[in-house]
């Protein structure tokens, strides 16, 4: 395990990945990168992983992308790079992410937010994309996911400018789920993380699943897969424990069968 990633587990099922390169804000390098992709890579098979929660620390959740590092590449050196990678895993991930933003979540930190399905920000949190101050792109997916959160002419606005927002506006504009004390963020996160832990496993993936695969079809295709998807969780054991607990009044214990 990565000293660049601390990880802590629950009882309850969550997994917590805290990243630590505080002296850079958590600027993602290769080695944060590799080390974030490998984490989310073992959730996939992770019986016990329930949901999975992302931080960083009350100064940066993360800064963007390693500046110093980029400065020396070209285009065939950021193509061998292969820092979408990392993108697509945790795109894929199969249990539910929660971002606990605090801090700043600038360029690839905002995009490493945008990932996830559940955004916890701090009043004081700042999310922005300002890669065009250095002459670039968003490159992680902010061109395609932030306008999708916010509208494109929010998105672009932040995009142009490379201006950045607080948690609150962030929340305002559907950018975050919720909005919190700065110091009250990794708490919620955990205790939000910690309920969905607790519902039946397959109901949660497949909500997941649905919701990932039908937003970008059409209406008409999105409620076909809903259907079916719906159908299959009858056969499930998770569906008898937690209809049966409801008729007779007492808290289901799912098993994600």
């Amino acid at each position: 395990m990565s000293d660049l990633i601390l990880e802590e587990r629950r009882e309850t099922g969550t997994v917590l990945l805290q990243l630590n390169r505080p002296d850079s804000r958590n600027a993602l390098s290769t080695e944060l990168r590799k080390a974030l992709t490998d984490r989310f890579a073992a959730l996939y098979d992770d019986p016990d992983a329930r949901c999975v929660v992302v931080t960083g620390d009350e100064r940066a959740f993360v800064a963007g992308a390693d500046i110093k590092a980029m400065a020396r590449m070209g285009t065939a050196e950021i193509t061998r790079s292969n820092v979408r990678r990392m993108w697509q895993v945790i795109a894929q991930c199969p249990i539910p992410f929660i971002a606990a933003v605090r801090g700043v979540a600038f360029g690839g930190g905002c995009e490493l937010a945008m990932h996830a399905d559940i955004i916890i920000a701090g009043e004081n949190a700042k999310f922005g994309q300002p890669e065009i101050k250095v002459g670039i792109m968003p490159g992680g997916g902010g061109t395609q996911r932030l306008p999708r959160a916010i509208g494109k002419f929010k998105a672009m606005k932040m995009m142009l400018t490379g201006d950045p927002i607080s948690g609150r506006e962030a929340f305002d504009m559907g950018l975050a789920s919720e909005c919190v004390p700065d110091a009250d963020v990794l708490d919620r996160a955990l205790e939000m993380a910690d309920q969905i832990a607790a519902m039946p496993p397959l109901a949660v993936r497949r909500i997941k699943e649905v919701v990932l695969a039908g937003q970008d079809s059409s209406l008409e295709a999105g409620l076909m897969l809903e259907r079916r998807t719906f159908d299959t969780l009858f056969d499930t054991e998770d569906k008898t424990e937690g209809m049966t607990a409801f008729i007779e009044k007492r808290k289901p214990e799912f098993k994600g069968k």
